[in-house]
C-alpha cells in the first residue's frame, strides 16, 4: 500500500509525551518502509511553547516591527513579534528588519526570516492552528531534529517534523538519522504539498506516507 494517511488523535497537550502519542496512534498503521510526519505546531504545543496575547507586553520595538511586515503573515500582532525577540534575542531581529527593509527596496524579500532564523518563520498567530489552542499564539518547537529521533525511536519509523500551509509550502525542519541518510527532503515535500494536516476540526496534525521507502 502506498499514499498518504492523515491520523487521527486526541487534542494533544504539553501533558502529553509526544512520542508515546505518535507510537500509540501509528502502531498499526506504520512500518520501517513508511514515513511518519507531524506537523510542527503540535510538536510545540507538547513543549508548552504557546501563549495567550494578553499575556505579553510587547516591546516598543516589537511594535514598531509589526507594522511593516507582510499584512497576512503571524508577524503582524505585536504580541508574536515580541516571542521573536524573546526566542531569538534582540540582535538578530533588528538586524534583520534593517537589511530586510533594505532588501526591499531594491526588490528582494526574504532577509528578515534569513538573519531573524528559523523560530521567526515558524511562530503561528492566533487561530493559527486546532482548537483550543487557536487562541494562542504558538512558537516554533525546540530541538525538532532530535524530537524526530526521539519518535523514531520509540516508533520504529523515520520520522520528519514538518511546517506546511495550505499554500504548498512545505519545509521539513527536522527528521530523524535513517531519512536524512536514506532520502531527500525534496522528494518528501512534494508529497505532502496539498498539506494532508489537519489543524482544524479535522485533529490530524500528523500523518503517515506509506512505501516511501521500497523494500
Amino acid at each position: 500500500m502506498e499514499g498518504v494517511i492523515p491520523v487521527r488523535t486526541h487534542i494533544i497537550t504539553d501533558e502529553d509525551d509526544i512520542s508515546e502519542v505518535i507510537f500509540r496512534y501509528t502502531k498499526n498503521i506504520a512500518d520501517k518502509r513508511d514515513i511518519i510526519a507531524v506537523c510542527e505546531s503540535v510538536v510545540a504545543i507538547s513543549q508548552g511553547l504557546y501563549y495567550k496575547p494578553e499575556d505579553i507586553k510587547p516591546r516598543p520595538l516589537a511594535k514598531l516591527l509589526s507594522n511593516f511586515t507582510e499584512r497576512h503573515g503571524s508577524l503582524t500582532n505585536p504580541a508574536s513579534m515580541e516571542i521573536v525577540f524573546r526566542k531569538s534575542g534582540f540582535l538578530k531581529p533588528t538586524l534583520g528588519a534593517v537589511i530586510g527593509g533594505l532588501g526591499k527596496l531594491i526588490g528582494r524579500r526574504g532577509y528578515f526570516f534569513r538573519i531573524t532564523g528559523i523560530q521567526a518563520a515558524l511562530i503561528d498567530d492566533v487561530a493559527g492552528t486546532m482548537p483550543p489552542f487557536d487562541r494562542y499564539i504558538i512558537a516554533g518547537p525546540k530541538d525538532p531534529y532530535a524530537t524526530a529521533k526521539k519518535i523514531s525511536e520509540r516508533t520504529g519509523v523515520g520520522t520528519v517534523i514538518v511546517d506546511a500551509n495550505d499554500l504548498g509550502k512545505v519545509d521539513i525542519i527536522g527528521a530523524s538519522k535513517e531519512v536524512k541518510e536514506k532520502s531527500n527532503f525534496k522528494q518528501i515535500e512534494k508529497i505532502l504539498e496539498n498539506n494532508p494536516f489537519g489543524n482544524d476540526d479535522e485533529g490530524t496534525p500528523l500523518v503517515v506516507i506509506k512505501g516511501f521507502f521500497k523494500k
